[in-house]
C-alpha cells in the first residue's frame, strides 16, 4: 500500500522527481510552502532558483543530469502549453546530425509569453504527433523531421534524419513523404530530396 508523503516537504519532493528535480512556486505553495517559506529556501541554497517562478532541490544538481534536463524547465514555464519541436526534438530522438544552439518549442495561437533563450513556433498540435517523456513533451520523430523540412534547416540535417528513421524502422518512405506533405510544399521538397539522397 501506498503511503502518502507527510510532511511538505515529502510531497513537493514527490512533486518534483518527475520533473528532474524541477518544480514551481505554484506547486510548492500547492503542497504547504508559503511565499515566504520559498523566498527562505531559496536564500538558505535549498532550492536552486532557475527563472521566476521556477526552483530546482539542490540535490538534484549531485544526482548527474541528462542533455534534456533543461527542457523540463520550459515546460514549467510556459505552464504545461509547451512542446519541444523542430531541431531539439530531432537532437531528443537522436536523429541525424541537429544539434541546436537554441530550445525550439511549439506553443498554442495566442501564447503570449517570450524568452531569449527558446525560439517559439504558434501551431496546434494533434496528439498523435506528441510523445510524452519524463517531465516534458516532444514532438514525435516523424513530425520533428517534416517541420524542420517545413522551415527549411540545412538539407543534411533532414538528409540525416530521414536516413536515421528509415534505418530504425521507425517508417516507411511514404509516411515520412505523407508527414511532410501536411505541412505544405516546402517540407515536401526537402524530404523528397532526402529520399532521393537515402536508401530505396
Amino acid at each position: 500500500m501506498l503511503v502518502e508523503p507527510r510532511s511538505a516537504r515529502d510531497r513537493l519532493w514527490r512533486v518534483a522527481s518527475g520533473q528532474r528535480g524541477y518544480f514551481t512556486a505554484a506547486q510548492a505553495l500547492h503542497e504547504g510552502y508559503s511565499y515566504q517559506a520559498q523566498r527562505f529556501h531559496a536564500q538558505r541554497g535549498n532550492w536552486i532558483r532557475i527563472d521566476r517562478g521556477i526552483y530546482r532541490f539542490r540535490e538534484f544538481l549531485d544526482l548527474g543530469t541528462s542533455d534534456t534536463d533543461s527542457l523540463v524547465r520550459w515546460n514549467l514555464w510556459s505552464k504545461d502549453r509547451a512542446v519541444v519541436s523542430h531541431q531539439t526534438a530531432l537532437a531528443v530522438h537522436d536523429l541525424g546530425v541537429a544539434n541546436p544552439q537554441t530550445v525550439h518549442l511549439t506553443v498554442p495561437p495566442g501564447f503570449r509569453q517570450a524568452a531569449s533563450a527558446v525560439i517559439l513556433h504558434h501551431d496546434l498540435l494533434e496528439e498523435h504527433d506528441i510523445v510524452q517523456r519524463e517531465g516534458f513533451r516532444v514532438t514525435a520523430p516523424l513530425r520533428a523531421v517534416a517541420e524542420c523540412a517545413a522551415m527549411s534547416v540545412d538539407q543534411d540535417v533532414i538528409d540525416s534524419a530521414v536516413s536515421d528513421l528509415l534505418a530504425r524502422g521507425e517508417a516507411t518512405r511514404r509516411q515520412i513523404l505523407h508527414a511532410a506533405q501536411r505541412l505544405g510544399p516546402q517540407a515536401s521538397l526537402s524530404v523528397e530530396r532526402a529520399l532521393r539522397e537515402g536508401p530505396s
